[in-house]
């Protein structure tokens, strides 16, 4: 057809057609959309805003009357009123503080050291009129073997009588203390001519101990330890293997041995890595490495580099560098040396070259440790053109000492890696089995320690905080903090001079809880605390350093427990101005505004810190004292007579802060089985004149017991007049800043609904070494007669988001010619029950009185909250989201709080973190598709393991038959699975919520897409509460949940590269001793001592090895 015929009409209808159409569109979309449902606006979900407040007051007033009515915390603000003129409010001198407690902390430390000096004293006597018998027979009490009998009923050989008894000085574990006893590793032989010498020689430290413990009774552990391998302890205790029926405790490899046995080192680790190193000869160099990381210490600094035809470090990121040998570098280490590979040819002089000049250009820096520097050359002997490389480097003054350890049993090149060792003042081993590598490596620091033992250096050595436990591992021992003194001890006869022969070194621990004792809590006030930390900028002790970390059901100390420094824990000094002045030795003092975390960081409090210093002389460490400015620099003092005082110190609901000193009851053992009242009751009736006791703490717990006494009386009566069915409130509770507790039940104990409050279960509520109780803290930084409510969950919830009771909390302060300080802080523990009546029956409430109220929070339409100035939930309509985090259960409402800032996120930071590791499984990208190359792998693993298992066996052949048992379980222990820990340690960030309190009120309404969503927010007068209201009908869900969840910081490569090259400030040993010029440097080792064939080893060895395994 013709197109043009059909268009050939006016266009003017077409217009009038198309305008028709669009009016009926526009039509029927507005009938569409007047039968969709409207955006609720005021009108229809109205939330009357003077309501809210009603029912906010009404609930407030509610809540503040039964509160103070049964805290009584009106009537302890009248007692405190009426003595206000007796009253004198002290300022703390925070820099006389910090300086007193040095003192006495220098004082305690320093008895310490001389005890150590007359056992060096005593051990070096005893060497110098003991001649050595190669044929000695002598036992000696055998710390594994005491009291141990045969199938006759006799007492097995080294293992005679050894009387044990419990001692609550020593953790109450079985000792002996009027003799010692020896304890040696699995693979040292008991009867060896040297072990047996030696045990006999340091027989005569026995007398010493004892008298050492009489002469300071505060003394713990004292030892000595070996270079043979065996350590004499005191008191005598009988030693445990472990699961695997091995003694893996060795003396010379703890930190307190090889710190007093050298000095400070920088050691750069050179390793072979070609092809002829394949197989056992690589496992025994990685095993080589592992134990040399073993033997350093974060005052000394090393790098690893492996070789072929090119060099590697086997960390790039510490190319060209030398780290410091903390506990986090040395296990970085360790995991990349496992994944060292084979390949290629060896050549040496690169490799060599590289170490050199590393240790070179570090001395001219004047980094690391500057002083000993060393070189350990790990191969399998094929070495050539390594002559030029020290004549240009290290001839003639061998400042760089070079230790050989040649791998396997290939004698060919065991001459040239001699020279090589006997050439630049250091020492030649030969490792040919795992078993070898522990005492072959122990020679290098004999080596090291030539030049301090011809001087007769006798340096005093502390090392950082640990937690010792390998120390009696099946012995029920609660994990303490300790440091140790040592001091090495040499051999003063004149022929063995120039050789420098160290004997071992002796020590003694001190638990470093019983150190920070000698800075009390009740001068630091509520939120002061004190801390230590080592010249490398560690912590030794502070109340926010956390060592231990839960794995399942177990608690295991964190791999990086005692290298956290003290920027990780005091985060907010980021131009780290008290870390420096801290690590320098300096006295001084300088304020900060800091986060506290509360309540396992559910909570914080913005306070100004002043942080006072100074260090603690004779000691690589310094003390730090934490005072909160304002009322925590004020001490409240008052008098009364000491019979008034007692006479109200020994009603039956009056406690003391039991981990306080207020007497000293842990030194006579006469003393030991009083409580610290009982104590006090001795000491201020004249009974025990005996007694030590802080006399100044005394006078403040009578003056509080006297002034606290009427509350006793007030809450009984509460008590007797309260009916049956109406006992909501469970008891009343107070605390006085010198660990004065007080508490009033209400209901009968067995009614209690959280029994562990106020006990050592619930560490929270009670006064502690480290802090003050969370309701006293929390009330401290509460408005003067506000209350602060806490949420705690019950001893057995029904569900995981059921909440028992709540604590409510308020703060007694006194204000003397202008100064304020806290005097107590009072509460009450009240069902949570009780509290959500209360809450309900008040938003029944209206402002017309004679109307019906027409909203309640009991409609459908409405949603109401009763949340704490954190934002936690303690009463809801949905009893599952009582104890949860507002934001968790409607994201919506905390978003549009957090926007009109009535509530701020606060980042804090958690660099003591543990977290899962990302998975990463090396074989992943090789996926087992055939049966043939796992039968391949596993093949292989099994002639891998049989080849290092005769090898093994080998090492020992020439031992007498009774250590076979032992090297059986040293085989076993070095050849345990290495099971990768679950976590690692992290840092991380979470937020925290914290209400404005500017902001009493607001309302708005929030744009939800389909629907918007009016709220109102009220405080409530008087607390730390707050009362939200809102629209239930309207579906937010749009909206995220606000979490409160840590996450972990990731760095990228580079960051991450950077921190770890990083050199903090630290301040060296002030002692070095790198060389002597009487050193005999011909003494540089020899042959390997196992000269036997292989088969001629295997063959008995097997049989006789096999048999009890097949039938065991």
């Amino acid at each position: 057809p013709n197109p043009s015929s059909t268009h050939s009409v006016s266009p003017y209808p077409a217009w009038s057609v198309a305008w028709a159409f669009l009016q009926k569109t526009v039509v029927i979309l507005w009938l569409l959309l007047a039968c969709l449902p409207l955006p609720p606006t005021w009108a229809q979900t109205k939330i009357p805003l003077e309501t809210v407040k009603l029912w906010a007051d009404t609930f407030g007033q509610d809540l503040y009357n039964t509160v103070t009515k049964y805290s009584g915390s009106l009537l302890l603000q009248k007692k405190y009123k009426d003595v206000e003129s007796s009253l004198k409010i002290k300022e703390v001198d925070g820099l006389a503080l910090v300086r007193k407690f040095s003192e006495d902390m220098e004082n305690m430390l320093r008895s310490k050291v001389e005890a150590v000096k007359r056992l060096v004293e005593a051990a070096e006597e005893a060497d110098l009129n003991h001649e050595f018998n190669a044929s000695l027979v002598f036992d000696y009490y055998n710390s594994v073997l005491i009291n141990e009998r045969d199938e006759n009923g006799n007492f097995v050989e080294l293992g005679a009588e050894f009387v044990l008894e419990s001692n609550a000085h020593f953790s109450n574990l079985m000792v002996n203390t009027s003799i010692s006893s020896v304890q040696l590793p699995t693979n040292v032989y008991n009867k060896d001519p040297d072990i047996l010498n030696g045990v006999f020689m340091s027989e005569a430290l026995n007398t010493v101990f004892v008298e050492n413990f009489q002469r300071d009774p505060t003394l713990t552990w004292q030892y000595f330890g070996s270079s043979t391998g065996f350590f004499r302890i005191y008191p005598g205790i009988k030693w445990a293997p472990d699961e695997n029926g091995v003694i893996a405790f060795d003396c010379r490899n703890r930190g307190w041995y090889i710190q007093a046995a050298t000095s400070p080192k920088d050691i750069v680790i050179v390793v072979d890595v070609s092809g002829s190193m394949k197989g056992l000869r690589m496992a025994i160099a990685k095993h080589t490495i592992s134990t040399i990381l073993d033997t350093l210490g974060e005052n000394d600094f090393v790098n690893i580099i492996a070789y072929n035809e090119y060099v590697h470090y086997i960390e790039p990121c510490f190319k060209g560098i030398l780290v410091q040998a903390d506990r986090d570098n040395r296990e970085h280490f360790k995991q990349l040396v496992e994944e060292l590979m084979v390949r290629g040819v060896g050549i040496v002089n690169q490799a060599l070259s590289e170490a050199f000049q590393i240790l070179k250009q570090f001395q001219e820096a004047r980094q690391g440790s500057l002083c000993n520097q060393a070189i350990m050359l790990i191969t399998d002997g094929a070495v050539e053109d390594y002559e030029p490389v020290f004549e240009k480097y290290n001839w003639p003054d061998r400042k760089v000492r070079v230790f050989t350890y040649l791998i396997g049993r290939e004698v060919t090149f065991a001459d040239c890696m001699k020279w090589i060792a006997c050439n630049n003042k250091g020492y030649y081993t030969q490792i040919s089995t795992l078993a070898d590598a522990q005492e072959n490596v122990m020679e290098y620091l004999h080596v090291l320690s030539r030049p301090m033992v011809i001087n007769h250096d006798h340096d005093i050595t502390w090392t950082e905080a640990y937690l010792d436990s390998q120390l009696f591992t099946s012995q029920a021992q609660s994990l303490m903090l300790l440091t140790t003194v040592a001091m090495p001890v040499f051999s003063k006869k004149n022929e063995t001079r120039s050789h420098g022969i160290l004997l071992g070194v002796v020590g003694s621990d001190v638990a470093l809880r019983e150190l920070m004792k000698l800075a009390p809590k009740y001068k630091l006030g509520v939120h002061g605390y004190a801390f230590l930390n080592t010249n490398n900028g560690y912590i030794l002790s502070h109340p926010d350093l956390r060592p231990l970390y839960r794995e399942g059901k177990k608690l295991k100390p964190k791999p990086n427990y005692n290298s956290v420094d003290l920027s990780e824990v005091e985060w907010e000094d980021q131009a780290e101005i008290l870390r420096t002045a801290m690590i320098n030795g300096e006295t001084g003092s300088l304020s900060m505004n800091v986060k506290v975390p509360l309540d396992k960081g559910k909570r914080v409090l913005f306070l100004t810190n002043d942080y006072f210093f100074t260090d603690i002389s004779d000691t690589p460490f310094s003390l730090g004292v934490v005072l909160s400015q304002g009322h925590g620099e004020y001490i409240l003092l008052g008098n009364t007579s000491v019979e008034e005082g007692l006479h109200d110190l020994l009603h039956p609901d009056v406690t003391v802060a039991s981990e306080w000193i207020y007497c000293i009851t842990d030194i006579d053992p006469d003393h030991r089985k009083l409580s610290q009242l009982e104590a006090m009751v001795n000491f201020l009736t004249g009974e025990d004149a005996d007694l030590e006791c802080d006399e100044e703490l005394l006078q403040e717990v009578l003056f509080d017991a006297v002034v606290t006494a009427p509350m006793e009386a007030y809450w009984t009566g509460l008590a007797l007049n309260m009916s049956e069915d109406s006992k909501d409130v469970d008891m009343a509770f107070l605390g006085t800043r010198a660990g004065l507790l007080r508490s009033g039940l209400f209901v009968g104990s067995e009614k209690v609904s959280n029994k562990k409050f106020l006990t050592p279960e619930d560490e929270a509520s009670i006064f502690t070494m480290d802090h003050f109780p969370l309701w006293y803290r929390q009330a401290a930084e509460q408005p003067a007669g506000s209350f602060v409510f806490n949420l705690h969950s019950a001893e057995a919830p029904e569900s995981p988001g059921e909440a028992a009771v709540v604590t409510a909390s308020t703060a007694v302060a006194m204000t003397v010619d202008k100064k304020t300080a806290i005097a107590a802080a009072v509460g009450v523990q009240i069902k949570l029950e009780f509290l959500q009546r209360k809450f309900w029956a008040a938003t029944q409430q209206c402002s017309g009185v004679d109307e019906p109220c027409p909203t309640s929070c009991q409609d459908n339409d409405l949603d109401c909250f009763v949340i704490d100035n954190n934002g936690f939930i303690l009463i809801s309509e949905q009893p599952q989201e009582t104890g949860r985090f507002l934001g968790e259960v409607d994201g919506a409402f905390m978003t549009q709080l957090l926007s009109m800032g009535v509530f701020n996120q606060v980042t804090m930071y958690d660099y003591q973190a543990m977290c899962k590791p990302p998975n990463h499984h090396h074989s992943a990208a090789q996926p087992l598709t055939s049966p043939i190359p796992a039968f391949l792998t596993a093949t292989r693993w099994l002639l891998n393991e049989l080849l290092l298992f005769l090898l093994e066996w080998s090492a020992w052949g020439t031992w007498h038959a009774d250590s076979g048992a032992e090297a059986k379980t040293v085989f076993h222990h070095s050849h345990k699975h290495k099971k990768q820990d679950m976590l690692q340690p992290c840092d991380t960030e979470y937020p925290v919520f914290v209400h404005q309190t500017a902001i009493q009120e607001a309302n708005g309404i929030i744009d939800c897409g389909a629907c918007q969503k009016m709220f109102v927010m009220q405080q409530i007068p008087k607390s730390n509460l707050l009362l939200l209201v809102t629209d239930s009908t309207c579906d937010c869900s749009i909206f995220p949940p606000v979490l409160q969840e840590a996450t972990e910081v990731k760095y990228n490569a580079s960051v991450k590269c950077d921190r770890m090259r990083s050199q903090k400030l630290r301040r060296r040993p002030d002692s070095c001793h790198a060389f002597h010029p009487e050193e005999n440097a011909q003494d540089c080792g020899g042959t390997s001592a196992i000269s036997a064939s292989l088969p001629l080893l295997l063959l008995p060895l097997c049989a006789w090895a096999l048999l009890p395994q097949l039938l065991w």
